[in-house]
């Protein structure tokens, strides 16, 4: 049984040797998902949650050998999210991790370009009447440096106003 068992490791490693030094070849990317690439790296801002307006930072990384851009807001804090994007089916899609306990899943709505909107893929499993959650997301890409982002969110059943939020990106 050891020796089985040391032969399926010996094989699983020189097969993880054999690819190690070969990356894998990226899917070719939508150009929402290229446009979101551009967002790498620290932006910040104020934006206004509903207590007043607060200081917010957003974080940007590639992950996943390119194919997912990962969005972390409020790091550090009670109010840390994540937000994932990636190609789904050829099309910009997202999975926001909500400071309320859920993940609101968004598939691309319409893009030009300047803009980016998701709106709200009924398939995520959220009941839209009773649970409170992020239903939309448009972000405007105002410059290479500017971005504002704005969430259509619903609370207890009743959709909540827009405050739209914009970043400038930090330099190093």
């Amino acid at each position: 049984m050891k020796t089985k068992i040391a032969s399926v490791g010996a094989t699983l490693l020189l097969a993880m040797t054999l690819h190690a030094g070969e990356p894998p070849k990226p899917k070719p990317a939508s150009p929402e998902f290229e446009r979101m690439k551009s967002l790498i790296g620290t932006w910040q801002g104020k934006v206004d949650i509903g207590q007043g307006p607060i200081e917010m930072v957003s974080q940007y990384r590639l992950l996943a050998g390119g194919s997912v851009v990962e969005e972390k807001c409020f790091v550090g804090t009670p109010n840390e999210m994540t937000t994932m994007y990636y190609d789904q089916d050829g099309k910009l899609a997202l999975t926001h991790y909500c400071m309320m306990g859920n993940r609101p899943g968004m598939l691309l709505k319409s893009s030009d370009a300047s803009t980016i909107k998701f709106a709200f893929d009924k398939n995520c499993g959220i009941n839209v009447k009773k649970e409170s959650h992020m239903h939309a997301l448009t972000i405007r890409f105002d410059d290479a440096d500017t971005i504002t982002a704005s969430c259509k969110a619903f609370m207890d059943g009743k959709e909540v106003p827009e405050h739209p939020t914009t970043l400038k990106r930090v330099k190093s």
